[in-house]
C-alpha cells in the first residue's frame, strides 16, 4: 500500500518540477530572449535618449507642468505617473473627491486661459495613470498657452500637434494620439527647452 502510494506520487512530483522549470524558466526566458533580439527598442522599454541620456519613455507618461510645454492627462499613480504604482483612482461617477478634483483640474485650464469645452483627457486619469498620449483635441487646446510662452505662431504649434498626430493601427485599431513625451520634445528642438520641466 505504502509503496503504490510512493509510486504514484513520484511521477506528480516529477512532472509538477519539470512544467515549473519549463512554464516558469525557459518559456519567458526564450520568450524574453525574442523580444530582444526581433524589438530591441520595445522590449527594452521604449526608452527616449538624447546626449543627456534617458529622457523618458514611449509608454509611460511623465508630469510636464510649464507653460513652454503641452501638459499631460491627470494621474492617479502613486503621487503621479509612478510606474510602480499603476492604477486608477477607482472613484466612480458620484464620488464627490472625484468631482472636486475635476472642478480643480478645469479652473486650472481656465487658468491658463483655455475657453470653451475642457477635453475629458485633461481632467481625467486613464486607468493605468501611465497613459503618455492625449487626444488630438487635448492638445490642440493647450496649442494657445504653447505658443504664447514659446513666443512663436499658433499655426506653427498646430501644425506640430497635427504633424505628431498618430493615427489608428492598420486604420481601424485604436484611436489618433498624440504622444505628449515626443510632441515637448519636437518643440524643445525647435524653440529650445524650457529651464525646467
Amino acid at each position: 500500500m505504502g509503496s503504490d502510494i510512493l509510486s504514484g506520487l513520484r511521477p506528480a512530483v516529477v512532472l509538477t518540477l519539470l512544467l515549473t522549470i519549463l512554464t516558469c524558466g525557459i518559456y519567458p526566458l526564450a520568450v524574453m530572449g525574442f523580444g530582444k533580439l526581433v524589438f530591441p527598442h520595445q522590449a527594452n522599454g521604449s526608452l527616449i535618449v538624447d546626449r543627456t541620456g534617458v529622457v523618458g519613455s514611449e509608454l509611460i507618461g511623465q508630469s510636464f507642468t510649464t507653460a513652454r510645454y503641452f501638459n499631460s492627462r491627470p494621474s492617479a499613480a502613486g503621487k503621479g505617473y509612478d510606474a510602480t504604482a499603476s492604477s486608477g483612482s477607482n472613484l466612480g461617477p458620484t464620488s464627490k473627491s472625484l468631482v472636486e478634483r475635476i472642478k480643480g483640474d478645469i479652473a486650472l485650464r481656465r487658468s491658463q486661459g483655455m475657453t470653451g469645452a475642457v477635453p475629458a483627457d485633461l481632467v481625467t486619469a486613464s486607468a493605468s495613470g501611465l497613459d503618455p498620449d492625449l487626444s488630438p483635441a487635448a492638445a490642440l487646446a493647450q496649442v494657445p498657452r504653447v505658443a504664447r510662452a514659446r513666443g512663436l505662431a499658433q499655426d506653427d504649434v498646430r501644425a506640430m500637434v497635427v504633424q505628431g498626430t498618430e493615427h489608428p493601427w492598420l486604420g481601424f485599431i485604436g484611436e489618433d494620439h498624440v504622444n505628449v513625451l515626443a510632441l515637448n520634445r519636437r518643440l524643445d528642438a525647435r524653440a529650445g527647452p524650457a529651464p525646467t520641466r
